[in-house]
């Protein structure tokens, strides 16, 4: 079956050639079920729909924006590791030197309630540009700082730099690749994520050893120089604004220069900016009220924030006795973080699009059943909460390094799985409001990691490692089995959602 016979030319309404290329395409796969399904996004055969772009325009535009969301998320942590030196520099209490690091993290969700309002006006590629032009000054701004105050400021400013790389991207995955790749893709999108949390303290521990805690901000200055010329020149626009059908000969618009990919005004929408700025703050608020949204958040969050927990007690615990570990040493920790982010990428990425692929087959639909995603959840369930108990037990008794390692390897499978599986979700769920959708569960991420980056010291001195570790697992395991009742109510669930907010309107680009 080719794309054009999935189409309705003689549609005329956006929302009925949606629909009926939809309805056309399953019922011929009900009367053929041998048949050869399209793929969904049914695309249009304009060749400037991101859909159609060749796989180098896709991958030079995508790998560009998860090097911006790497790079991004080691400035997240690029703090952690230099807990004691900020101390010691500005004569300030551990939690007070964690702040630095929990408002950045804060930052790092909160910045999207403004770009994703912006995205949607101005389009993605002005955003990444702009954002990107932030991320170098503020990190320029905090190699200079000399009063704690500023130095806060400048971190905040970073952050909010930063966020530009993480809400957004969802987004732009819906609108350049097709349902049955989305899971395979975001998981470059969360390894890139993944890798900047991981790999961030070990490159800045070696910095802040080799040099000082400034350089930990001034070498992600320059990093972030050479991301925004890489995004000047590889980063197209993927808005899309055009009705996906089939258009005729006479419609379809030439194919763009690479010239013209250039411009900063393709994603630019002239209908009424200022309402639509508006229109999608108020649907950010709104889907913080969608059940499915709110527990995405709850969940990532919970796994964000404990994972910032680990990498800030391994720096304050490795460098004193019976350890005694250099600062480099402490970073060279983190690769027991990365090698579980490896291991996941195929449970947490692929797998999950082969679930929901084979629930499309045998259901005859090309739509996406996001609830089937839900089933590899499996996996973490078992691995992750444990990881934590051994990481908590072995660094309570102060055993060898081996035992710690193990169990953080263990909780970042877990992390990286769990977050590309239920983001994947969130966007099946409400693919038209991806970029809306992931503001909330970022924010509700990044606030709860402020919370535990903020408590976790004064609770571990109160309870001891071993109970808090423990309680932190409990809680990991009563947020994962949400996945059950989410799994079997998900179609009532969305229908109710459908009701009010910004799905009343209907779903966008389908």
């Amino acid at each position: 079956m080719d794309h054009a016979s999935t189409s309705s030319p003689a549609s005329h309404e956006m929302g009925e050639t949606k629909m009926s290329s939809v309805q056309l395409a399953e019922a011929d796969l009900k009367h053929r079920p041998d048949a050869i399904a399209p793929r969904y996004p049914i695309p249009s055969n304009d060749p400037n729909d991101p859909l159609n772009w060749s796989a180098p325009a896709k991958i030079t535009t995508y790998a560009t924006i998860c090097l911006f969301s790497f790079i991004a998320n080691v400035n997240g942590s690029n703090f952690t590791v230099a807990i004691l030196p900020l101390i010691k520099h500005f004569h300030i209490t551990a939690t007070r030197a964690t702040w630095l690091v929990g408002f950045n993290v804060l930052m790092f969700g909160l910045g999207n309630i403004l770009w994703v309002p912006l995205m949607r006006v101005v389009g993605k590629r002005p955003v990444y540009l702009l954002a990107l032009a932030v991320f170098v000054a503020a990190n320029a701004w905090s190699t200079k700082a000399e009063t704690y105050g500023s130095l806060l400021g400048g971190r905040m400013v970073a952050g909010f730099g930063a966020s530009a790389a993480d809400a957004t991207v969802p987004s732009a995955v819906a609108e350049m690749f097709f349902v049955d790749q989305r899971g395979h893709c975001m998981m470059f999108f969360h390894f890139a994520l993944a890798t900047g949390i991981f790999l961030g303290p070990l490159i800045n521990a070696y910095v802040v050893e080799l040099h000082s805690w400034r350089w930990s901000c001034g070498w992600l200055a320059c990093a972030g120089a050479v991301v925004f010329v890489l995004a000047f020149f590889f980063i197209r626009e993927p808005q899309y604004y055009r009705e996906r059908r089939q258009w005729s000969d006479e419609q379809i618009p030439a194919k763009r220069s690479y010239a013209g990919w250039l411009s900063l005004t393709l994603g630019y929408n002239n209908d009424r900016p200022l309402q639509r700025f508006a229109t999608t703050f108020w649907d950010i608020l709104r889907m913080a009220t969608y059940p499915p949204i709110f527990w995405v958040g709850c969940l990532v969050g919970l796994f964000v924030g404990w994972t910032i927990v680990i990498q800030v007690t391994v720096s304050q615990t490795f460098v004193k006795p019976p350890y005694k570990w250099k600062l480099g040493e402490v970073g060279n920790f983190s690769i027991s973080g990365w090698i579980g982010t490896i291991l996941s990428f195929y449970f947490g990425g692929k797998l999950i699009d082969l679930i929901s692929n084979r629930a499309r087959r045998h259901d005859h639909t090309i739509k996406p059943k996001p609830e089937k995603r839900l089933i590899a959840l499996v996996l973490p369930f078992v691995l992750a909460p444990v990881g934590l108990i051994i990481f908590g037990e072995c660094m309570a008794h102060k055993t060898k390094w081996i035992g710690q390692a193990f169990g953080y390897a263990m909780h970042s499978f877990g992390f990286v799985a769990v977050s590309n599986i239920a983001v994947t979700f969130a966007v099946d769920c409400y693919q038209g409001y991806a970029g809306e959708a992931l503001v909330i569960v970022f924010v509700i991420r990044n606030i709860i990691a402020l919370v535990c980056s903020f408590y976790s010291n004064h609770w571990i001195q109160e309870d001891g490692l071993s109970k808090v570790f423990g309680t932190m697992a409990g809680l990991q395991w009563a947020l994962l089995l949400l996945a059950v009742p989410m799994y079997f109510l998900c179609k009532p669930i969305l229908a109710m959602t459908s009701k009010y907010g910004p799905m009343k309107r209907g779903i966008q680009n389908e």
